[in-house]
């Protein structure tokens, strides 16, 4: 019976039907989808029409298909079956599931698109993402892929090869690639192909191919008093580059290429405008990067002494004996882990310095928006995402602040003047006093069912009545022991020791 059906591989729907006394099943490009597989049947009902009438033409609705082999057409325009042929007949023996017809690929060669593609782009990006792009389309994707067309590359042949990367060996003695290195090489194939779909008129086999789990890794910023351990023990050589480092949050690249003609002494501001990467003067990391970071004191003062060592010698604030910016892996296993080492502190990587300003800055109190741009962030969103658990623990928050607006306002409340008087046993107080403003009571409301009582009688209701209705007199401090300040309503621990000091003053 003819039925359209989809592939368990790639999800592509293929018809399914009888020609000829054989079965005959034609791959399409189209997604499993309702809408796809309504149009499929129009085209099916018609195909089974056109078999019952004995007027179906096979080449007339699949003029590719290699299944042409096994039909030829006759002089008077009829369709026949011809001699089995060797190959006939190992398709015969071969199983259905491997006699299914695949589509005839277009387009070019995945090493020649890419090679057009990767020169049509590379003046949108940075060297420093050119020379990252380029040993991953030559170490990884054009030796797997470069001699495939294009449109016969699925989704099958993407996720077997991302499995082959999780094998691969690592840097160091790890196996594997990393998740997010994974994900960077898959996200290149899937730009690669997504525009040659484009461009030759194929669906995309990157269609729900989803990115690798990257785990978060915590920030470890240096407490303060670990900053100036650092700065206690480090080099003298170096020390000045550790102050700009932990109290500016400047990126390694960017102290790294950071240049006297940018470093304003008088405004005390430092203007971020490039970034050494890979040996190289580059444009920032983004626009938001482009910032003017202010100068604290320690800053100051640490890079108008680094100018007299480094400011006559090179045009980069930071340099070796030669002139030239820091290299970062010299820095990084000479001086940082042999400090970290020394001083007893956990290993971590030279970026946590930028982490600790922020934390550092966090701690002190400074605006949140005033954090974000001296990081060079555009929004607070990455802040608080990032350095958000930090908050609490350094600035003893926690919820307190809250906690003191409440106290104090429900304490004292609104305040009304009160004209002279004294409470039985107090001796008179005159003087302008004040006391909160206390709503009524609430009545008790009368339980359903039972009759009101009498006047004057004693059943519980009255007495409950009386009770509620009966408001309790306050008392209030003398003149010179509340000062003119606003009370707060007395408990009942300072009426009894009012009482008391009425009965002493009498």
């Amino acid at each position: 019976m003819p039925s359209i059906r989809s592939r368990t591989d790639n999800s592509l729907l293929f018809i399914d039907f009888r020609f000829q006394g054989q079965r005959c099943r034609e791959q399409t490009l189209l997604p499993d989808t309702p809408a796809n597989r309504k149009k499929l049947e129009k085209v099916l009902a018609k195909i089974e029409s056109e078999i019952n009438a004995g007027t179906f033409v096979y080449a007339n609705y699949f003029p590719s298909s290699k299944a042409l082999k096994r039909f030829a057409r006759v002089n008077d325009g009829k369709l026949a079956t011809t001699a089995v042929t060797d190959a006939t007949a190992e398709l015969r023996e071969t199983p259905s599931a491997e006699r299914l017809v695949e589509p005839q690929a277009t387009g070019p060669l995945f090493g020649d698109f890419t090679t057009q593609w990767f020169n049509e782009h590379e003046i949108e990006w940075r060297r420093s993402h050119i020379r990252s792009l380029r040993s991953t389309l030559d170490g990884r994707l054009i030796p797997h892929f470069g001699q495939k067309v294009v449109s016969s590359i699925t989704k099958s042949d993407i996720l077997a090869f991302r499995a082959t990367l999780a094998k691969v060996k690592g840097r160091g003695d790890k196996e594997g690639l990393s998740p997010k290195r994974i994900n960077e090489i898959i996200g290149t194939l899937c730009q690669i192909m997504d525009e040659a779909a484009d461009r030759f008129e194929f669906t995309t086999p990157t269609t729900n191919i989803k990115r690798l789990r990257v785990r978060k890794v915590d920030v470890d910023p240096f407490s303060l008093q670990d900053v100036q351990s650092i700065l206690a023990t480090v080099r003298t050589d170096y020390r000045h580059y550790f102050t700009v480092r932990f109290f500016t949050g400047m990126r390694t690249g960017e102290v790294h290429g950071l240049k006297w003609r940018y470093v304003d002494f008088e405004r005390r501001l430092i203007l971020v405008r490039e970034t050494f990467v890979l040996g190289e003067d580059e444009y920032t990391k983004t626009d938001g990067s482009q910032r003017d970071i202010q100068m604290s004191q320690p800053v100051f003062e640490a890079l108008a002494k680094q100018y007299e060592v480094t400011g006559k010698l090179s045009d980069y604030v930071f340099c070796n004996l030669m002139g030239a910016p820091l290299d970062n892996k010299n820095f990084t296993d000479r001086i940082w882990y042999p400090l970290l080492r020394h001083l007893g502190l956990q290993e971590r990587r030279p970026y946590q310095m930028r982490h600790t300003a922020a934390t550092l800055w966090l701690a002190a109190g400074e605006a949140p928006e005033w954090i974000a741009r001296q990081l060079g962030h555009t929004s607070t969103e990455m802040l608080f995402k990032v350095y958000s658990r930090y908050v609490p623990n350094l600035t003893r928050q926690d919820g307190s602040a809250m906690e003191r607006l409440l106290a104090s306002r429900l304490a004292t409340g609104q305040v009304i003047r009160m004209e002279e008087g004294s409470e039985a046993g107090l001796r008179s107080v005159h003087t302008d006093l004040y006391a909160p403003v206390l709503p009524p009571p609430q009545s008790v409301p009368r339980p359903r069912g039972m009759h009101k009582p009498a006047s004057g009688s004693g059943s519980i209701s009255g007495r409950t009545s009386s009770v509620t209705s009966r408001r309790p007199t306050d008392t209030v401090l003398p003149a010179d022991l509340h000062k003119g300040e606003p009370q707060a309503p007395p408990g009942p621990w300072m009426r009894i020791g009012l009482r008391h000091m009425a009965r002493a003053s009498a």
